[in-house]
C-alpha cells in the first residue's frame, strides 16, 4: 500500500522555557475539543517554540483567538503516513530531491502497529512542486 500525504497548515508559539508551559498550551486545546495530527516543540533561545497540526485549522484559530494564545499565522507542510518499511523516508525524500526541492526540517517516527509517519516542511516557494510531486491530497 502506497504512502498517504497530506498537505496541512501548522501553527506556532513561543513559550517561556520552563515546566508546564507545552501543558498550559496542550491542555486548552484539548479543553476545546481540537484535535491535533502532530506537535513539535524545542527550545528557541532562551524560550521554547511548539508547532502543532491540527485537524481542522479553523476551529483551531477560533479555539486560539477565544482562548488569547498567540499563534503565528498558519505555514504549510506535508504529513506522510504509512505501513512501516525499511527506507520509507528515505523514499519520499528520494522523490522531493528528484525534483529539486530542499526540505528544511522533518520528523519521523513509527507509530506502531507497522504505521509510520512523518510531517516535513520546504521552502514557501516549492510548497506547490512538492505537493505535486509528491502527489499530496489537501484534506
Amino acid at each position: 500500500m502506497a504512502d498517504s500525504v497530506r498537505k496541512v497548515e501548522y501553527f506556532s508559539t513561543q513559550v517561556p522555557d520552563r515546566p508546564g508551559e507545552a501543558f498550559r498550551v496542550l491542555s486548552t486545546l484539548v479543553s476545546a475539543n481540537i484535535n491535533l495530527l502532530a506537535c513539535t516543540g524545542f527550545p528557541r533561545g532562551k524560550r521554547s517554540q511548539i508547532d502543532v497540526v491540527p485537524e481542522d485549522a479553523r476551529r483551531f484559530r477560533a479555539a486560539v483567538k477565544k482562548a488569547g494564545l498567540a499563534f503565528t499565522a498558519k505555514k504549510t507542510g506535508f504529513l506522510i503516513q504509512g505501513e512501516d518499511r525499511p527506507g520509507a523516508l528515505a523514499g519520499t525524500l528520494a522523490v522531493l530531491a528528484a525534483h529539486e526541492i530542499n526540505v528544511t526540517a522533518v520528523d519521523a517516527l513509527v507509530a506502531g502497529a507497522g504505521r509510520w509517519g512523518a510531517i516535513l516542511w520546504v521552502a514557501p516557494g516549492d510548497v506547490a512542486r512538492a505537493a505535486k510531486a509528491l502527489g499530496a491530497r489537501t484534506r
